[in-house]
């Protein structure tokens, strides 16, 4: 299984403070998940990706030193890098790393389940200033889903797939969701203003319950020849709001890990040696990283698969089944309330499904104890594509 990381700020971030340099980053997981169980494929080593948003710049003008710069455009869309080189053995990444920031990032460490080893079926997948990601599996796809999925597409979202996974065929899945809801994912305005985050939110459990409904028309003869289950954990951003997903298709069982740590700062930790260390360059996977918080605001929101660092306090755990929203670094919790929401508040679900794909869903922290307990919030909402009473978190 995949792992993928999000960062989202007020302001921009240098990459590899993310992607390279802490001990537990998503380039280490790439060879050392501590919450991947799939021994026969040990590592995320079926290629990477890294998309993030730039700005206008104005770059000196080459007339006169007095003249008023000119702006440079760049347009809405994401800047994507990917590769089929194992994110560890990659050094144009840390190349890449250690000059580029950006204020919201998407990274990617890729174990296939779906799609050869390709260029094309690295994540994040894009589609204007849409971009997205996916860690987890569509249940029944070689059952007949795939095929039901496929057909469900408008042609120029047929039409616009490049590689052959599960989660790119989903997101084009997506793409037409919102052209179902009267939205055009192509619309000028709307790509560089944003499409708004519960347009997103609705387009995602659209996604999600037509998924749903693909496996459902699945005859029952055809599946008792596989697992029909899902794992959805997806991501989206229009560049201005995130929204992601940690879901599994059955009310019994535990859907793979998903994280998020918010505050006003991600921090660089002094060294061993005592040496001040927020502004250095720590060598790959060295530096040790904190989030604090100096107020009440969130300054910066992290979602992870797998926490970057082992101090439990700054990490809450997404709860099964629910959608999770940053919008104005403001961090939004929706349950996900369909045929697979159960209503018991104390049922305890079967870590069984997610450890047989290679998940598990404890927090991989053991070296350091926590005296927080992970922070749940619920809502009632009217169905899963309803928006109910929203649950602000404050972590």
């Amino acid at each position: 299984m995949c792992r993928f990381l999000i960062y989202a700020g007020q302001s921009p971030i240098l990459l590899s403070h993310l992607i390279t340099s802490p001990t537990h980053s998503i380039l280490t997981q790439s060879y050392d998940s501590r919450l991947r169980l799939d021994h026969r494929r040990p590592h995320n080593g079926d290629g990477f990706g890294v998309g993030y948003y730039t700005s206008s710049r104005s770059p000196p003008s080459p007339s006169s030193d007095t003249d008023p710069p000119g702006e440079i455009d760049l347009g809405p869309e994401p800047c994507i890098f990917t590769s089929t080189i194992p994110a560890w053995n990659c050094r144009n990444l840390s190349r890449l790393a250690s000059k580029t920031v950006s204020p919201l990032v998407f990274a990617h460490v890729r174990a296939s389940t779906e799609g050869a080893l390709a260029d094309a079926n690295c994540h994040p997948f894009a589609r204007g200033a849409l971009m997205w990601m996916h860690n987890g599996g569509v249940g029944g796809w070689t059952l007949g889903v795939k095929r039901a999925l496929v057909s469900a597409v408008a042609d120029r979202w047929f039409e616009a797939v490049g590689g052959s996974t599960d989660s790119e065929w989903a997101f084009a899945l997506f793409l037409d969701s919102l052209e179902e809801m009267g939205v055009d994912p192509d619309c000028e305005r709307r790509q560089r203003e944003g499409f708004g985050h519960s347009v997103l939110r609705r387009a995602l459990l659209r996604t999600i319950e037509r998924i749903n409904g693909f496996i459902a028309g699945i005859p029952e003869e055809v599946r008792r020849r596989g697992d029909v289950r899902s794992l959805l954990n997806f991501a989206v951003t229009d560049g201005k709001s995130v929204v992601c997903t940690r879901y599994v298709s059955s009310r019994t069982d535990e859907a793979a890990s998903l994280f998020f740590s918010s505050g006003t700062s991600w921090t660089q930790q002094p060294s061993s040696g005592g040496e001040g260390a927020e502004g250095a360059k720590p060598a790959p996977g060295s530096g040790e990283y904190k989030m604090e918080r100096r107020d009440r605001g969130s300054d910066i929101v992290l979602v992870a698969s797998e926490p970057l660092t082992f101090e439990r306090d700054n990490w809450v755990t997404v709860p099964t089944n629910s959608v999770l929203t940053i919008h104005n670094q403001n961090v939004l919790i929706h349950p996900i309330v369909d045929e697979f929401y159960n209503h018991a508040p104390n049922t305890t679900r079967s870590r069984g499904f997610a450890v047989a794909q290679g998940q598990t869903t404890g927090d991989g922290m053991a070296e350091k104890k926590s005296t927080k307990a992970a922070i749940e919030r619920e809502t009632e909402v009217g169905g899963i594509g309803g928006l109910g009473r929203e649950a602000a978190v404050a972590a």
